[in-house]
C-alpha cells in the first residue's frame, strides 16, 4: 500500500502489458459475479452475494479505468472519485440487506458456499498475481488494485463463514461476514475518494499555476 498522493512518478496505467491484464481481469471477474450470485441465490447466503457483487464491482471499476488511461489528471481523479462513491454505496447496501436477513434468518447451504468460495478465491488469487505488479499509482491504479485486495480476502472470507454455517448450523457466521465485508467496501471507498480528491486538488492547482 505504498501509493502516495500528489508523486508526479506515479503510474497512470499507460502501458500495453497493463491493458492485456486488465482485460483479463474483467473476464475473470464478470464471469464469477454470475456463477457466484447464482450460487448465493440459490444456497441463501447474504456472504456469497455480498462477494458476488464485489465481482461485479471490479468488473466495472476495471473497464472504467481501462476507459480513462491516458487522460488527464482531472477525468482520472474524477473517474476514480466515481468508483469510490459505488463502492461506498455498495457496502451501504450489504449492510443494509445483512441487518434486514438478521430478522428473515435461514441457514444457508454451506456446502456450496465452501465450493463455490474456493473457486472464487483461485480466480481472485489469479486477478491479484496479474495485477501486483502494478498496486501502486494515482488514484484509478489504486483502485483497481484495492477491489481485487478485497475480493481475495472476502473470498476467504466466505470460506470461513461456510466453516462458521457448517460448524454451528446457524446463518449468523454468513451474516456476519457479509457485515465485514461491508466494512471493508467502506473502508476501501474511502481511500480512494480521499486520494482522488486530492489529486483532483494538485490537477486544479496545476490549471491554475
Amino acid at each position: 500500500m505504498a501509493g502516495c498522493c500528489g508523486h508526479d512518478a506515479q503510474f497512470e496505467g499507460v502501458s500495453a502489458d497493463y491493458k492485456r491484464r486488465l482485460w483479463a481481469v474483467i473476464a475473470i471477474n464478470a464471469g464469477m459475479f454470475v456463477v457466484e450470485m447464482t450460487a448465493g441465490h440459490m444456497a441463501r447466503s447474504q456472504a456469497l452475494q455480498a462477494d458476488a457483487l464485489d465481482f461485479f464491482g471490479d468488473a466495472v471499476t476495471y473497464g472504467i479505468s481501462l476507459a480513462v488511461i491516458g487522460a488527464s489528471l482531472r477525468v482520472r481523479s474524477t473517474a476514480a472519485l466515481a468508483k469510490g462513491v459505488s463502492l461506498l454505496l455498495m457496502g451501504m447496501w450489504v449492510f443494509g440487506s445483512t441487518a434486514y436477513r438478521v430478522f428473515t434468518i435461514g441457514v444457508p447451504t454451506a456446502e456450496v458456499m465452501g465450493i463455490i468460495g474456493f473457486l472464487a478465491l483461485v480466480a481472485n488469487l489469479a486477478s491479484v498475481g496479474l495485477l501486483m505488479r502494478y498496486k501502486d499509482g494515482d488514484a484509478n491504479v489504486r483502485s483497481v488494485w484495492l477491489c481485487s485486495r478485497n475480493d481475495a480476502i472476502g473470498n476467504i472470507a466466505v470460506m470461513i463463514a461456510a466453516f462458521g454455517v457448517w460448524g454451528t448450523a446457524t446463518g449468523w457466521p454468513d451474516l456476519i461476514v457479509a457485515a465485514i465485508m461491508a466494512g471493508l467496501f467502506l473502508s476501501s471507498a474511502v481511500q480512494i475518494i480521499r486520494q482522488s480528491l486530492a489529486e483532483g486538488r494538485a490537477s486544479a492547482g496545476h490549471q491554475h499555476g
